[in-house]
């Protein structure tokens, strides 16, 4: 992990940007955290337009964190920012963008070549950066994640035993090996749903939530559409977090 630029925001909160195998991140840090009592880890998924077009989402949500007493991170996702284009995604994206307009049916292929490649490429990198994050003075477990894709987030959940608990959007389309691997997911989960999301097959996420093999699972759908989540729903993700992580 190589350390690109640092700063100090006005709450306190201590914004770091990196690098990790040359995959861009950042990483916020609340001002109470040390060495003698490192704060909770937050891994937090962004969408995938890019890091530098999500920032000011992101920061948001990483404050709202560091009030909480968790410090947050984030990793460029395959094929976003600058990183190169995944093959053959600009042709599905393409094909879903003929077929939703068409009024058709998404094909499960157009998924696969859309979804399953970001994920195979980004899992091995966010549990390469948990490794680096984890060693760092003032961080430390236990480890939530929250956000999009939730395909990325079901992977990890399933895969990576350091993570405690997660909080998913609902908010992209789903293959279905992902469904399948639910079934393993076993943390507790906080599902947010925007019920009126245009780009979203509603269906389809509450057939995931469903497939989910968490004990404690619970589904917060909220009206309107896809970027029009309410504050208040980060609030009770914070308070999800609050009672899992600490």
């Amino acid at each position: 992990m190589h350390l690109t630029a640092e700063q100090r925001l006005d709450d306190g909160v201590v914004e770091r940007s990196f690098t990790l195998d040359g995959v861009p991140g950042i990483l916020w840090t609340p001002s109470c955290a040390s060495p003698s009592a490192p704060a909770p880890l937050i891994l937090m998924g962004p969408p995938p337009i890019g890091l530098g077009t999500a920032y000011p989402r992101l920061v948001g949500r990483a404050r709202q964190s560091a009030a909480e007493g968790f410090a947050t991170a984030t990793l460029e996702l395959p094929g976003s920012g600058d990183r190169p284009r995944l093959p053959g995604a600009e042709q599905a994206r393409a094909d879903l963008r003929r077929a939703v307009e068409a009024g058709e049916p998404v094909a499960g292929g157009i998924v696969d070549a859309l979804v399953l490649p970001l994920v195979e490429n980004a899992v091995p990198e966010w549990r390469a950066a948990l490794d680096a994050l984890l060693a760092l003075p003032g961080i430390g477990g236990p480890v939530g994640y929250s956000g999009g894709v939730i395909s990325l987030g079901t992977r990890l959940a399933a895969v990576e035993p350091r993570i405690s608990a997660a909080v998913l959007f609902a908010g992209s389309h789903v293959p279905r090996v992902i469904f399948e691997e639910a079934r393993h997911v076993t943390v507790p989960l906080h599902v947010l749903l925007q019920w009126d999301d245009e780009g979203n097959d509603r269906q389809a996420a509450l057939d995931l939530f469903d497939a989910f093999g968490s004990a404690e699972k619970t589904l917060h759908a909220n009206m309107g559409g896809h970027t029009g989540v309410p504050r208040f729903a980060g609030e009770e993700a914070n308070r999800f977090f609050a009672r899992h992580l600490r």
